[in-house]
């Protein structure tokens, strides 16, 4: 009897990483045709056709259209949102979650200091296409109300502290903030610098 588990070398397996093959092959193909042509100027016909697949297709794996396929290779805003729980799981206060939220951030993104030439020319793309920067706003903003509560975990506090919430608000805009400055880092410094002077004498 086949497993249906999605282990590999099931059935279910096999398909699963079918459908990661077609996710990586259609975002590969929106991303070159992105840079190539712009934005505005590609249509999820023309993305549909470069990877080979259906249009229909295109829309089973990324039902948000042509923005979510610029992002298609980041997390979902489950894992994001875990992603940044997992950043501040036992720091103990909100100073040191700050801190560590200071190290997330640097990985990412604008931040990093090892991206590739293409990837710069994406997170340009991104910041120059209104269209783009809002999705991307947004799914940080989608994050906000588990960040708060992580953050009260760390600070022995309840989880819906409008303290709390605003906090969480002021550091999950910083990447946009960011976006317009020509040091994306230094921003970032002197945000959580900022908001760690601001929130340390109420841990």
């Amino acid at each position: 009897m086949t497993s249906s588990t999605g282990a590999p070398g099931t059935d279910a397996g096999r398909r699963e990483r079918k459908k990661a093959q077609t996710r990586r092959s259609l975002v590969a193909a929106a991303r070159h045709l992105f840079l190539q042509h712009g934005y505005d100027d590609v249509t999820v016909a023309q993305i549909a056709a470069e990877a080979d697949t259906a249009v229909t297709t295109l829309f089973k794996h990324f039902p948000h259209g042509k923005e979510a396929l610029v992002f298609g290779d980041t997390p979902d805003e489950d894992e994001r949102a875990r992603s940044l729980e997992t950043a501040v799981a036992g720091t103990g206060s909100l100073t040191a979650a700050l801190e560590a939220l200071r190290v997330f951030f640097r990985s990412r993104g604008l931040f990093q200091d090892d991206a590739s030439p293409d990837e710069h020319r994406l997170l340009a793309l991104i910041v120059s296409t209104p269209q783009l920067r809002v999705y991307a706003r947004r799914q940080w903003e989608s994050c906000e109300s588990r960040l708060a509560a992580a953050l009260a975990a760390e600070a022995g506090r309840v989880a819906d502290d409008p303290d709390l919430r605003a906090l969480a608000r002021y550091v999950l805009q910083i990447p946009d903030l960011a976006a317009d400055d020509a040091d994306p880092r230094g921003t970032l410094d002197a945000v959580v610098d900022r908001l760690a002077a601001g929130w340390a004498p109420r841990d």
